[in-house]
Protein backbone atom coordinates (compact mmCIF):
# COMPACT_ATOMS: atom_id res chain seq x y z
CA UNK A 1 0.00 0.00 0.00
CA UNK A 2 1.41 3.18 -1.26
CA UNK A 3 1.74 6.08 1.72
CA UNK A 4 0.65 10.12 0.67
CA UNK A 5 3.11 12.67 0.09
CA UNK A 6 1.95 14.27 3.09
CA UNK A 7 2.50 11.29 5.30
CA UNK A 8 6.03 11.02 3.90
CA UNK A 9 6.66 14.37 5.21
CA UNK A 10 5.69 13.57 7.98
CA UNK A 11 7.99 10.59 8.38
CA UNK A 12 10.81 12.79 7.12
CA UNK A 13 9.77 15.16 10.02
CA UNK A 14 9.43 12.72 12.85
CA UNK A 15 13.14 10.95 11.54
CA UNK A 16 14.59 14.55 11.88
CA UNK A 17 13.42 14.87 15.81
CA UNK A 18 14.38 11.75 16.61
CA UNK A 19 18.17 12.34 15.15
CA UNK A 20 18.17 16.02 16.78
CA UNK A 21 18.21 13.75 20.21
CA UNK A 22 20.12 11.13 19.36
CA UNK A 23 24.20 10.31 19.61
CA UNK A 24 23.95 7.63 17.39
CA UNK A 25 21.77 5.01 16.10
CA UNK A 26 22.25 0.85 15.06
CA UNK A 27 20.77 -0.55 12.54
CA UNK A 28 19.18 -3.95 12.22
CA UNK A 29 17.65 -6.27 9.62
CA UNK A 30 14.40 -8.05 11.48
CA UNK A 31 13.62 -10.25 9.25
CA UNK A 32 11.07 -12.92 10.67
CA UNK A 33 10.78 -10.49 13.81
CA UNK A 34 7.36 -11.10 15.82
CA UNK A 35 5.43 -8.14 17.22
CA UNK A 36 6.04 -9.94 20.58
CA UNK A 37 9.72 -9.86 19.88
CA UNK A 38 9.73 -6.36 18.70
CA UNK A 39 7.84 -5.18 21.63
CA UNK A 40 9.95 -7.26 24.59
CA UNK A 41 13.23 -5.22 22.47
CA UNK A 42 11.32 -1.69 22.70
CA UNK A 43 10.73 -2.71 26.55
CA UNK A 44 14.05 -4.05 27.30
CA UNK A 45 15.44 -0.28 25.37
CA UNK A 46 13.03 1.48 27.44
CA UNK A 47 13.60 0.03 31.05
CA UNK A 48 17.66 -0.37 30.45
CA UNK A 49 18.20 2.74 28.29
CA UNK A 50 16.59 5.71 26.66
CA UNK A 51 16.94 4.28 23.66
CA UNK A 52 13.83 3.69 20.97
CA UNK A 53 13.61 1.01 18.18
CA UNK A 54 11.43 1.73 14.74
CA UNK A 55 11.11 0.23 11.37
CA UNK A 56 12.24 3.29 8.63
CA UNK A 57 11.18 3.68 5.41
CA UNK A 58 15.10 3.77 3.83
CA UNK A 59 14.51 6.40 1.27
CA UNK A 60 12.68 8.89 3.76
CA UNK A 61 15.64 8.48 6.61
CA UNK A 62 18.07 8.51 4.42
CA UNK A 63 16.40 12.45 3.71
CA UNK A 64 16.13 12.87 6.93
CA UNK A 65 19.53 12.38 7.90
CA UNK A 66 20.54 14.70 5.36
CA UNK A 67 18.48 16.80 6.50
CA UNK A 68 19.95 16.73 9.73
CA UNK A 69 23.74 16.70 8.84
CA UNK A 70 24.06 12.83 9.64
CA UNK A 71 26.28 10.81 7.85
CA UNK A 72 24.27 8.59 5.44
CA UNK A 73 25.05 4.91 5.81
CA UNK A 74 23.88 3.85 2.61
CA UNK A 75 25.34 0.36 2.79
CA UNK A 76 23.44 -0.31 5.92
CA UNK A 77 20.04 0.84 4.62
CA UNK A 78 19.23 -1.93 2.14
CA UNK A 79 16.02 -4.04 2.60
CA UNK A 80 13.63 -3.96 5.92
CA UNK A 81 15.45 -2.43 8.60
CA UNK A 82 14.97 -1.18 11.91
CA UNK A 83 16.98 1.49 13.49
CA UNK A 84 17.36 1.84 17.46
CA UNK A 85 18.39 5.27 18.40
CA UNK A 86 20.48 5.80 21.13
CA UNK A 87 19.16 9.24 22.63
CA UNK A 88 22.19 9.93 24.71
CA UNK A 89 23.18 6.66 25.50
CA UNK A 90 24.77 4.53 22.20
CA UNK A 91 26.75 2.79 24.39
CA UNK A 92 23.87 1.42 26.45
CA UNK A 93 21.56 0.91 24.38
CA UNK A 94 23.99 -1.56 22.32
CA UNK A 95 24.78 -3.69 25.35
CA UNK A 96 20.85 -4.49 25.12
CA UNK A 97 20.80 -4.85 21.22
CA UNK A 98 24.28 -7.26 22.18
CA UNK A 99 22.19 -9.15 23.99
CA UNK A 100 19.09 -9.17 21.95
CA UNK A 101 20.98 -10.45 18.98
CA UNK A 102 22.59 -13.35 21.01
CA UNK A 103 18.86 -14.78 22.02
CA UNK A 104 17.82 -13.93 18.63
CA UNK A 105 20.27 -14.55 16.26
CA UNK A 106 18.22 -16.33 13.42
CA UNK A 107 15.95 -13.31 13.00
CA UNK A 108 17.72 -10.22 14.17
CA UNK A 109 20.87 -9.15 12.79
CA UNK A 110 23.09 -5.85 13.32
CA UNK A 111 23.93 -4.80 10.13
CA UNK A 112 25.83 -1.72 11.89
CA UNK A 113 25.47 1.89 12.62
CA UNK A 114 26.44 5.69 13.06
CA UNK A 115 28.20 6.92 15.92
CA UNK A 116 28.76 10.83 15.74
CA UNK A 117 29.69 11.18 12.46
CA UNK A 118 31.49 7.66 12.01
CA UNK A 119 29.78 4.59 10.59
CA UNK A 120 30.94 1.49 12.03
CA UNK A 121 30.24 -2.36 11.23
CA UNK A 122 27.40 -4.62 12.65
CA UNK A 123 31.02 -6.75 14.07
CA UNK A 124 32.00 -3.40 15.28
CA UNK A 125 28.88 -3.67 17.64
CA UNK A 126 31.01 -5.24 20.92
CA UNK A 127 33.52 -1.88 20.60
CA UNK A 128 30.45 0.31 21.03
CA UNK A 129 28.61 -1.46 23.41
CA UNK A 130 32.00 -1.83 25.80
CA UNK A 131 32.36 2.48 25.33
CA UNK A 132 31.57 3.97 28.95
CA UNK A 133 27.77 5.06 29.44
CA UNK A 134 26.85 8.31 30.22
CA UNK A 135 26.20 7.57 33.72
CA UNK A 136 29.95 6.18 34.03
CA UNK A 137 31.42 9.22 31.67
CA UNK A 138 29.70 11.33 34.93
CA UNK A 139 30.72 9.78 37.46
CA UNK A 140 34.66 9.84 35.97
CA UNK A 141 34.36 13.48 35.86
CA UNK A 142 32.88 13.96 38.96
CA UNK A 143 35.61 11.67 40.40
CA UNK A 144 38.12 13.91 38.75
CA UNK A 145 36.19 17.35 39.96
CA UNK A 146 36.09 15.65 43.43
CA UNK A 147 39.71 14.36 43.67
CA UNK A 148 41.64 17.32 43.58
CA UNK A 149 39.35 19.75 45.99
CA UNK A 150 39.81 16.80 48.31
CA UNK A 151 43.62 16.42 48.18
CA UNK A 152 43.72 20.54 49.02
CA UNK A 153 41.32 20.12 52.18
CA UNK A 154 44.21 17.54 53.11
CA UNK A 155 46.89 19.47 52.37
CA UNK A 156 44.88 22.87 54.13
CA UNK A 157 44.23 20.65 57.45
CA UNK A 158 47.66 19.19 57.70
CA UNK A 159 49.10 22.75 57.24
CA UNK A 160 47.12 23.68 59.65
CA UNK A 161 47.66 21.16 61.98
CA UNK A 162 51.52 21.59 61.74
CA UNK A 163 51.25 25.46 62.65
CA UNK A 164 49.57 24.25 65.98
CA UNK A 165 52.28 22.02 66.92
CA UNK A 166 54.72 24.38 66.36
CA UNK A 167 52.33 27.34 68.47
CA UNK A 168 51.84 24.39 71.12
CA UNK A 169 55.45 23.71 71.19
CA UNK A 170 56.67 27.19 71.34
CA UNK A 171 54.05 27.32 74.50
CA UNK A 172 55.25 24.57 75.55
CA UNK A 173 58.63 25.62 76.17
CA UNK A 174 57.51 29.41 77.27
CA UNK A 175 55.76 27.38 80.08
CA UNK A 176 59.14 25.23 81.02
CA UNK A 177 60.92 28.22 80.63
CA UNK A 178 58.66 30.55 83.28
Amino acid sequence: MAITRERKEELVIEYSRILSGTDGFIVAEYRKLTVAKVNDLRNRLRDATDGTYSVTKNTLFRIALGQSGWVIPDDLLVGPVGVVFGNGNLPAVAKVIQQFQKENAEIFVVKGGVLGASVFAGKDLEAVASLPTMDEIRAQLAGLVVSPAASLAGLLQAATSQVVNVVQAYLDQQNEAA
